[in-house]
């Protein structure tokens, strides 16, 4: 069972849903405040974390990416690159940069709602660079498409391939390669 933030709203996450989290990362999660999102086959995929895990230590993740098959499938296209090129794109294209700010500035404000750790860090390399999909693709699968653009482009980059429909919702954006500058 979750610990209780200190104001006591954190709802009860069903013990088989805790159950599952813990087999998926191979431990017991630790300040669960939701199932952020559930994958199309009914896995948990996605939990909200609480600010501050239950010993008190900060977590600034809000968002954390459970499933095993969307674990990998991050970490396949940081082993890729596609980290690097997400961050290039940053510095050459300012509406991009603005939309990846906005989605920092979203993902801070809420998890401020639930306690202000004093800090701006939100994990993920927000809003500057892309330093993990894992969070990313957390991210946007929890609050869906349209909130966190490279988020959303990971996903829609896993979603090419057999996890459509099962680890991600088969009406997910299609990928659409970044054009050029000037394209």
């Amino acid at each position: 069972m979750t610990e209780p933030t200190e104001n006591n709203s954190t709802p009860e996450i069903p013990r088989e849903d805790l159950d599952a989290v813990a087999a998926q990362l191979g431990r017991d999660p630790r300040g669960v405040l939701a199932i952020a999102y559930r994958a199309p086959d009914g896995a948990p995929g996605v939990v909200k974390t609480a600010p501050r895990l239950p010993d008190g230590t900060p977590f600034p993740t809000l968002y954390y990416l459970t499933d095993p098959r969307l674990t990998a499938e991050a970490s396949r296209q940081e082993s890729a690159g596609v980290m690097r090129e997400m961050t290039e794109r940053l510095g050459t294209d300012p509406e991009l940069a603005a939309a990846y700010r906005r989605a920092y500035e979203s993902y801070l404000a809420e998890r401020n709602e639930i306690e202000s750790l004093g800090t701006d860090f939100t994990g993920g390399g927000m809003p500057d660079r892309v330093k993990c999909l894992h969070v990313l693709m957390a991210h946007s699968l929890a609050k869906g498409p349209g909130v966190n653009p490279l988020g959303d482009e990971s996903v829609a980059l896993a979603a090419e391939g057999k996890l459509r429909g099962t680890a991600i919702p088969a009406d997910w954006p299609k990928y659409q390669p970044p054009t050029a500058e000037g394209e």
